[in-house]
């Protein structure tokens, strides 16, 4: 066997240690046999190897399929057939997925990088060979440096530091493990093997510092003379040791090691100072910094050690980061006194900082300088207009009452730039510096000062059309499968369509419906039937096939809902409600109304008894239906002999505008059926008209008293609203089940169908509302309700309460997307538009929700903002009212930033409206003596206001 052939055997077994013995007992014509064939054999190694790993998924594969087939006549014969969806869940159980040899068949490139290793010639050639391209894995459970030394120790001492040099300067920086390799821990154990002088590199520093178990051999490291200079110099070294902490000695960091080594003597404390002073001067992102500040603050210089570096840590003062700075200014403050004119280039560095506290000490040694020296401060004029200009009311008022204790240290010149920047400051500051230093008027009101904001009114845009109705259907082939997707009228219109057919064109109706039909995959094994989709398909199936119900799922039928009992007698039965039906724990009472009309179509179409059309076809595409369309078909029906079903009457009174003609009332007053007389005395004033509220969790919030059904205690929302409905009984099952309290959200299915609700009872959006409320969403933001389904709800009629209010104020708190109006913006637009927006409740509504659920005030005065420029300005402003009260702090509250941003957002809301009159709950913080942020806008908005 040739050298070669000994070598490409160990390398197809994947044995990387048995290619290093192979090519270590190379001689030199060997090394060069090997050396001339291993670039030829890379396409061969990787294509034996992918054929021994496709052989292994095969064998895989068979096997998997054998055990499904086992798994499949077990639950056969147990009645049970299994489908695609449950060979994914069972595979995924059994870890067929998860594929152990995935990953494993890298041993070729092992090997083969061995084998370069010790056959290669030259140093440059085998650095080049171990970061070939083709051998980059993106991780290996292999460490194979430790072979690889092993190898490259055979070759002569000037070769192997030759090697360690070019091997560190291949180095590139870390871009995740399958750039990173072994490529750092090889150069590294080259370079401490050789003794070789490490290049001047910088991610060969960040590989030395990061390599795993660094700070433990640090002491004695070889390369620690020759790269701890470099590693205040090379870039990278902060971001890769932002995390160490000094805290946790027992970790190994490098901090730790770094201060055991300056207290030995083993480094020089100078050395340390001087590396991080240096990369202090040398500026960088905070975090990046964050590594030598607390190396820096662990070594704990000394007075003299700072005093010798005074002028580098006041360079430091003006611009380095915050730590940094504030790193400087403790320094500082630890060696006495200063030089007079370093003491003035440190206050006025300090008062050029935008950090609160780093101003605040600046004036504070101002004041402290003011005392100590004599003569004028106008040198310092300049440096308190930076103070006047920071973002915090505490260091402007702090900055304003040291201008007025030292007013007559200063000279005409000084005085004349202090009131030069007089501008910078709020009314009331404005005024106590202008009494000392003269330049304003008392009484300037500040927003006769300052800018508009360029606001300028415009029209509110025109309301969002309504959609308007598809045309019914009346030919067979206008009906469409029975998948679950489409517009929300898309159901109402094939069931009025089918029933319509089923009377007039029963024969075309089966024809159509067979062509259309596949595997029952809505239906096969499921318990219940909870979407029109599903009913559709069970009704198409019956028209064609009359009495094949498809079979339950396991379990069986569940029981079905229960409603509040209702006569008897005629159309006023309880409804024919059916097994498939979800149990009433499972959807919410709207979802109850549709599902009803498509259960009794579905048993009157077993029973032979349906009529000729429904009663509740809408004839707008808001849902509406037309009264007198209404009396015409309770006629049709009197005429026909054809009894209503009993939620498709009461869908279609639902269905009713609130205002219906007298003429109209008084037809149907006029037909003598028991269902005419009922629509009469709906018509005359007979609709529920409901209390209704909203209360939160914790209480507040209103809720309506008395009626059967209000107050009624449950689980309160996943977001914390509990809504509360409360009416008369009319006696109709479905319609007072609408009018009382809605449950809470327990399940998926509980809100399914949103998007059809509003279409129910398009004269109520009240009610509506009210029903989405428990599937606006939780403490994670999470609903079924869309801003489609919300537009839905603001097209219907009806008086708007808490209920819209509290949809409408859920869309104000989600952010825009790819430059449009965010969608509480074009809500609350469009309900201005329209009229009857309840913008006080809306207000009230948001505050609770910022006080208790997941928004945030962000994207709530963004929406807002959004609804000024673009027409509801004055609407905006009277949302703000109602929000206001509700959201600023109270007694025992703190005020926070975000009550600060909602003033200074009031005050220009207000600017915008031309508002007048004063708040209660701004009036009183505008009343107080301290000079907080929060306090400061409350006198600008309370002044305004007034």
């Amino acid at each position: 066997m040739s050298a070669w052939e000994a070598v490409e055997a160990a390398i197809d077994a994947g044995d990387h240690r048995l290619v290093a013995a192979r090519v270590l007992e190379l001689d030199d014509e060997g090394r060069r046999q090997v050396a001339a064939a291993l670039p030829g054999h890379l396409p061969v190694a990787r294509s034996r190897a992918e054929a021994r790993a496709e052989e292994r998924r095969l064998r895989r594969e068979r096997k998997a399929e054998q055990a499904w087939q086992e798994h499949r006549l077990a639950a056969s014969k147990k009645g049970r057939e299994l489908g695609d969806h449950d060979r994914w869940q069972w595979e995924f159980k059994q870890g067929w997925y998860w594929d152990p040899v995935r990953g494993e068949d890298n041993g070729w490139i092992h090997a083969m990088r061995v084998a370069g290793a010790g056959a290669l010639g030259g140093p440059a050639a085998v650095v080049s060979w171990l970061n070939r391209r083709d051998f980059r894995l993106w991780r290996s459970r292999v460490d194979l440096v430790p072979v690889l030394e092993r190898v490259l120790a055979a070759r002569p001492h000037e070769w192997q530091s030759d090697f360690a040099v070019r091997a560190a300067r291949r180095l590139r920086g870390a871009r995740g493990p399958a750039r990173a390799g072994d490529a750092a821990p090889l150069a590294l154990a080259m370079l401490r093997r050789t003794g070789a002088t490490p290049p001047e590199h910088d991610p060969l520093v960040v590989a030395w510092v990061t390599e795993p178990g660094a700070a433990e051999r640090l002491h004695d490291d070889p390369l620690l003379d020759h790269l701890l200079p470099r590693l205040f110099e090379a870039e990278g070294v902060g971001r890769a040791l932002r995390d160490e902490r000094a805290d946790r000695p027992d970790e190994g960091n490098l901090l730790t090691a770094l201060r055991r080594l300056a207290g030995s003597g083993r480094v020089s404390r100078d050395l340390l100072l001087d590396g991080c002073v240096r990369r202090f001067l040398r500026g960088g992102a905070a975090p990046d910094l964050r590594f030598f500040v607390r190396l820096h603050e662990l070594l704990e210089p000394a007075p003299d050690e700072v005093a010798g570096r005074a002028r580098d840590y006041l360079r430091l003062l003006p611009a380095a980061p915050g730590p940094v700075a504030e790193t400087a200014l403790r320094r500082l403050r630890g060696i006495g006194p200063l030089d007079p004119a370093d003491s003035v280039e440190a206050v006025q560095s300090l008062l050029v900082r935008a950090e609160r506290k780093l101003v605040t000490a600046g004036l504070t040694w101002l004041d402290r300088l003011a005392k100590e020296t004599p003569g004028d401060l106008d040198e310092l004029a300049p440096a308190l207009a930076y103070a006047f200009a920071c973002e915090s009311a505490d260091v402007q008022g702090r900055a304003v009452r040291l201008a007025v204790k030292h007013a007559r240290r200063f000279t005409p010149a000084g005085a004349k730039a202090v009131r030069d920047t007089i501008g910078m400051l709020p009314q009331d500051l404005r005024e106590t510096l202008a009494s000392v230093y003269g330049g304003a008027e008392p009484g300037d009101a500040p927003w006769e000062a300052e800018a508009y904001d360029g606001f300028e009114p415009a029209p509110l845009p025109v309301p969002v059309a309504t959609r308007p109705l598809p045309a019914p259907v009346t030919r067979a082939e206008q009906l469409s499968d029975t998948s679950w997707h489409g517009e929300a009228d898309r159901w109402e219109r094939w069931l009025a369509g089918f029933v319509r057919l089923c009377a007039t064109d029963p024969a075309g109706l089966r024809e159509a419906l067979a062509r259309l039909l596949r595997e029952p995959a809505h239906l096969h094994g499921r318990r219940t039937w909870s979407h029109p989709s599903q009913w559709a398909e069970a009704m198409a199936r019956e028209a064609v096939a009359p009495g094949a119900e498809p079979p339950a799922g396991e379990g069986g039928p569940r029981a079905v809902p229960s409603l509040p009992e209702a006569p008897a007698a005629s159309w006023e039965r309880p409804v024919p409600v059916h097994p498939r039906m979800p149990g009433a724990d499972r959807i919410s009472t709207p979802h109850l109304l549709l599902l009803s009309r498509w259960a009794e179509a579905y048993v009157a179409l077993r029973a032979g008894a349906l009529p000729p059309y429904l009663l509740a076809e809408p004839t707008s595409g808001t849902g509406h239906l037309d009264p007198a369309v209404l009396v015409e078909r309770l006629a049709g029906y009197e005429r026909a002999g054809a009894e209503p079903m009993p939620a498709d009457l009461q869908q279609a009174l639902l269905r009713l505008p609130r205002d219906v003609p007298a003429e109209v009332a008084a037809a149907a007053a006029a037909l003598p059926s028991a269902a005419g007389q009922a629509a009469a005395r709906w018509m005359a004033g007979g609709r529920p008209r409901p209390v209704s509220g909203v209360r939160w969790a914790d209480g507040s919030g209103d809720a309506p008293d008395g009626g059967r059904h209000g107050g009624g205690p449950h689980a309160d929302a996943g977001n914390g609203a509990v809504p509360a409905i409360s009416a008369e009984p009319t006696g109709l099952g479905l319609v007072d089940a609408l009018f009382s309290d809605p449950g809470p959200r327990r399940w998926d299915e509980h809100g399914c169908c949103a998007s059809m609700w509003p279409g129910l009872l398009p004269s109520d959006r009240e009610t509506v509302a009210l029903h989405l409320v428990p599937h606006l969403g939780d403490q994670w933001g999470s609903g079924n309700v869309a801003p489609d389904d919300a537009q839905a709800l603001l097209r219907c009629e009806g008086p708007a309460g808490d209920g819209v209010a509290l949809v409408l104020a859920s869309f104000l708190g989600r952010r825009a997307w790819d430059g449009d109006l965010a969608p509480g913006t074009k809500l609350l637009l469009d309900l201005a538009a329209r009229g009857g927006l309840p913008a006080e409740r809306v207000g009230a509504q948001l505050a609770a929700q910022l006080r208790r659920s997941w928004q945030k005030l962000g994207p709530v005065l963004a929406s807002l903002e959004g609804a000024a420029l673009n027409g509801a300005h004055r609407e905006v402003w009277e949302v703000l009212t109602g929000f206001l009260p509700g959201y600023l702090p109270g007694p025992g509250e703190r005020p926070h930033s975000g009550h600060t941003q909602a003033l200074a957002f009031a005050l220009r809301a207000a600017r915008w409206a031309g508002a007048r009159g004063t708040l209660p709950c701004v009036s009183e913080p505008a009343a107080r003596k301290a000079s907080s942020n929060y306090v400061r806008e409350a006198r600008r908005l309370h002044a305004y206001l007034s």
